[in-house]
Parts: structure tokens; C-alpha cells; sequence
């Protein structure tokens, strides 16, 4: 995918990104719980995520 599409998709929807980039496991688990507890970490994990490769 092209990196600044995924950057978008973190910050508007931090689990999807993480699921596109990682696929199904134990990093899309944790975002979705930091996303649900709270917001903004979710997305800094998301974009972690995404712009460490």
C-alpha cells in the first residue's frame, strides 16, 4: 500500500491501517484497545506502526 495512504487511515482510523500494514494479530489487538480506551494513543501506535518500516 502506498505509504501516505496508510498515514491518513491512522490517524482517521488507527485499526484499519494497522490491519492493512500488519495484517490480523497481536499489534491490531493492542490498537484496537488503545482505541478504545483511549484515542490519541491508538493512533501514535497506528503511525508507529506504519512509518517504522
Amino acid at each position: 500500500m502506498n505509504k501516505l495512504v496508510l498515514i491518513i487511515l491512522s490517524i482517521l482510523l488507527p485499526p484499519l491501517a494497522v490491519f492493512l500494514n500488519n495484517g490480523a494479530g497481536k499489534h491490531l489487538l493492542i490498537n484496537i484497545l488503545l482505541c478504545i480506551f483511549f484515542y490519541i494513543p491508538g493512533i501514535l501506535h497506528a503511525l508507529w506502526l506504519v512509518t517504522r518500516k
